[in-house]
């Protein structure tokens, strides 16, 4: 029914509740009643109103900041909410980018492929590389890419601090870079080739899916690649995003110098914990 059919019908009920005597009763009940009626309703009832606690969510800086102070390492993250709104702490900290660089060589592969499947050579060595992290793989892929394909792509995903080194795990990268490019990551990948990319970072080996894998919140799919050096504590990051239907959420979390792998491991644990507090019920991780 058009607003302009119905309104005859509304006009005539109007002046219908003028015209009755007495007071109203429940089956004829005045508008302004009813008004005060629903207003009373959605005040009293939790969720009658169907608002989403979680729709509102963002990151608890506050909280995450208190915990940065008690734990050795130097520590940087960035967060985009589901609104888009971005959220630092150190975002602009340059770190060697480790095995998160992995992400964009996957990325600039795909890319190359814009206009043809992939063969059974080519996810041979991008499935190793993402799932388990292997850097044999990692180099060849870099090898057939290339230089300028992966400094394209940093060009295009608007990174400010991105700087290549032929030792691709010593390329330099920061949390606001990685962010941003997990954030429209499939963007930038050609629409025949996101749901394997999807597959792949949603499919990371139980061993590595450490940090923001063990407390991510329920009813969201996560998209995880981590880095560290070589289990030294040199380096341990994550890059992550989080998906719930249409609803999104990115994560970069970077450390450095941390006393062990171990250390680092339970500092982007706690990080993300706090951080994602809110967001959904309790955890799903392993």
């Amino acid at each position: 029914m058009t607003l302009r059919a119905a309104a005859p019908s509304a006009a005539r009920r109007a002046k219908h509740c003028r015209s009755a005597a007495g007071t109203p009763s429940l089956g004829h009940t005045a508008p302004g009643a009813v008004a005060i009626l629903v207003a009373a309703v959605l005040l009293i009832v939790p969720g009658a109103a169907g608002a989403n606690p979680a729709a509102h969510w963002h990151p608890d800086m506050r909280a995450a900041r208190r915990y940065v102070n008690h734990r050795e390492g130097d520590i940087a993250f960035a967060v985009i909410d589901q609104r888009g709104r971005f959220y630092g702490y150190r975002a602009a900290t340059t770190a060697p980018a480790a095995s998160v660089f992995k992400v964009m060589l996957l990325t600039s592969f795909l890319r190359m492929r814009h206009d043809r499947g992939l063969s059974r050579k080519d996810r041979d060595l991008l499935a190793p590389m993402i799932r388990r992290s292997d850097s044999t793989a990692a180099t060849t892929v870099r090898d057939i890419v290339g230089r300028r394909r992966i400094e394209r792509l940093a060009r295009v995903a608007g990174m400010r601090d991105f700087r290549y080194r032929w030792v691709w795990g010593e390329s330099r990268t920061s949390p606001r870079d990685q962010v941003r490019f997990m954030d429209h990551l499939m963007s930038f990948i050609p629409p025949e080739h996101r749901p394997y990319a999807r597959y792949l970072l949603s499919h990371v080996i139980r061993s590595q899916r450490w940090g923001i894998g063990g407390v991510v919140p329920c009813g969201w799919r996560l998209y995880l690649k981590g880095g560290w050096g070589s289990g030294s504590g040199r380096v341990d990051h994550q890059v992550a995003l989080l998906r719930r239907g249409r609803r999104r959420v990115a994560f970069t979390l970077f450390t450095q110098f941390d006393p062990d792998h171990a250390y680092g491991k339970k500092t982007l644990r706690g990080l993300a914990r706090r951080l994602l507090a809110g967001l959904g019920p309790a955890s799903c991780g392993p």
